[in-house]
């Protein structure tokens, strides 16, 4: 098996046409090499890889990762190399979620473990520290201990020097404008919150016309700080395609970010239906 290669000019350069011809970029995650080969083959541009997606792969919800579970940036590697780089063509470009605060690894080494798989990309999000409440008390002593979006910030600086292509996330408007201000991402994702839908979806009770409402309130103030960033939605209530095509008619993003919505629900539907009528079969008397 030999990776297919790819470099940030390559990537900016079709992402920047797409942008150019209207079509919106697709992003999507993927926990196991499987989904990554269907993903490919759908038209997916990049593919996510991180320890939720994996996590999700195993029945889990997403917001597992937050757990002392798994070593997160070693789960994410493993599997990049083991059952995602051998499973794609090269049609689209991986991005690895790292954990930018993990205590034991220097990021720099990290990094360049990524880049010596065929990995051009990395993301914040694996997990962020924007994910918990600032109003929180689990919130106060994560920070206290050294757990910041600092350290997040200069993942996402360090990734561009090393001449990777950065995509920054973040869950709420303080950290989204930090990130674009500090550390001026190729893409940005403004995460709208957990995808609703199926076994181990949340559902905050958010509409689709909410979620577009806060996406695009986002999108203004990043654009307002850098003009070429391209901007991707994700989460809350996009659940299925119909609610992505309602982000893209009603919001300025310049493509769509799904998780769940192409990896869990799709599988727990699929799974189900088929086992169910397996299960239900009887000899003929």
């Amino acid at each position: 098996m030999i990776t297919p290669r790819t470099s940030r000019t390559e990537i900016l350069q079709k992402l920047q046409k797409k942008k150019e011809q209207n079509i919106p970029i697709f992003i999507a995650s993927a926990g196991s090499g499987l989904v990554a080969k269907l993903l490919e083959k759908a038209g997916a541009d990049c593919i996510n890889t991180f320890s939720g997606a994996r996590l999700r792969a195993n029945g889990m919800g997403t917001m597992s990762m937050l757990w002392p579970i798994l070593d997160s940036n070693k789960q994410t590697l493993d599997y990049t190399r083991e059952d995602i780089m051998p499973a794609i063509k090269g049609d689209a470009f991986i991005c690895a979620c790292l954990n930018a605060n993990d205590p034991l690894k220097d990021m720099r080494m990290v990094l360049n473990d990524c880049k010596a798989m065929g990995v051009e990309s990395v993301s914040n999000i694996g997990p962020s520290i924007s994910y918990v409440d600032k109003d929180s008390e689990i919130f106060r002593v994560l920070t206290k201990s050294g757990i910041t979006l600092d350290n997040e910030i200069e993942l996402l600086k360090l990734a561009k020097e090393m001449d990777m292509v950065s995509i920054g996330l973040a869950f709420n408007m303080e950290d989204s404008l930090r990130i674009m201000e500090e550390a001026q991402p190729d893409l940005f994702c403004f995460h709208a919150g957990t995808t609703k839908g199926g076994m181990t979806g949340y559902d905050s009770g958010e509409t689709i016309e909410e979620t577009a409402a806060r996406t695009e309130e986002a999108n203004k103030r990043l654009r307002a700080i850098k003009p070429d960033v391209l901007l991707i939605a994700h989460g809350a209530a996009m659940e299925n395609p119909t609610d992505a095509q309602y982000m893209l008619n009603h919001t300025s993003v310049d493509g769509i970010w799904t998780g769940s919505s192409t990896e869990r629900i799709p599988i727990e539907k699929a799974v189900l239906s088929t086992a169910q009528e397996f299960a239900a079969l009887r000899r003929q008397s």
